[in-house]
């Protein structure tokens, strides 16, 4: 393992570097350039993150997580809403909450529909479109399908240590993974660990500044954040850390094949980016 300082990359060296490296680490100012956004657009939705709710599926009794989930489609700076559904991931990916449809609270439509995430998302899958074309040796000629699952937590110690990530070094099981830090407060620990997924490689850091984005190549790293607990004992429940998740599949969603839906909407007109 090595770097205890965050390796932030360079806007002008993003692609080479998530191609070579497996990961990159924008600092807020080139987060702001990366999605043309400022800090105040970003500063107005932090306040979703007050509203979210407990996670009624951690298999340890924790309390420690609060998160809202929504699912969509991204393409050709187009994005479409997906009717609600689970999120899921089999064993093999999440041996402690896999195998299993979890159900949680749906994110507002505002938030989904708020130009600072639609430019996230746009952003990101234009640089995956590329970065797809470049290791196929080919031209960006049809931007592909990006099927994406949108994930807001807190983890707060409130009730004892927080656990970012119980499941330990994972994968998502998709193409790619974005992390946004977007608040930590009065936090110990909550230590960024990104591993090779084919040696013993890794790195590790501390994200401490809001609107820090790292993104991962889910078939190359592995990843995982500790635990984190509050700077003052006293008083633990003046301690979280809130991001936002961001996966990104090219084929479909990671659904559960052995119980597949029967519920079937019409998707909303698509938004533009």
């Amino acid at each position: 393992m090595t770097s205890f300082k965050p390796p932030f990359t360079p806007l002008v060296e993003l692609t080479d570097t998530l191609i070579h490296r497996g990961f990159a680490l924008l600092q807020n100012r080139d987060f702001f350039s990366f999605t043309q956004t400022d800090a105040t657009q970003w500063e107005e939705l932090k306040k979703g993150w007050e509203s979210l709710d407990p996670d009624q599926y951690l298999k340890d009794g924790g309390k420690y997580r609060q998160r809202k989930h929504a699912s969509v489609i991204v393409s050709d700076e187009k994005i479409e809403l997906v009717p609600y559904r689970p999120h899921f991931q089999p064993v093999s990916y999440n041996a402690l909450h896999g195998g299993m449809q979890r159900w949680f609270t749906e994110c507002s439509t505002d938030f989904i529909k708020s130009l600072p995430l639609k430019n996230l998302l746009c952003s990101l899958t234009k640089l995956f479109d590329q970065i797809e074309a470049s290791q196929s040796n080919q031209a960006v000629n049809k931007p592909l399908n990006w099927f994406t699952e949108v994930h807001q937590f807190r983890i707060d110690t409130a009730s004892g240590i927080g656990r970012p990530t119980p499941e330990g070094a994972h994968r998502d099981g998709v193409h790619f993974v974005a992390v946004l830090l977007v608040d930590r407060h009065f936090v110990k620990g909550g230590e960024s660990r990104v591993f090779s997924a084919t040696g013993p490689q890794g790195e590790r850091f501390t994200l401490d500044e809001s609107w820090t984005l790292l993104i991962l190549d889910d078939l190359k790293v592995l990843h995982e954040t500790t635990p984190i607990q509050p700077m003052d004992r006293l008083h633990p429940e003046l301690t979280w850390r809130d991001t936002l998740v961001l996966t990104f599949r090219k084929d479909a969603f990671l659904d559960d094949l052995s119980s597949a839906l029967t519920t079937q909407s019409t998707f909303p007109e698509p938004s533009s980016c």
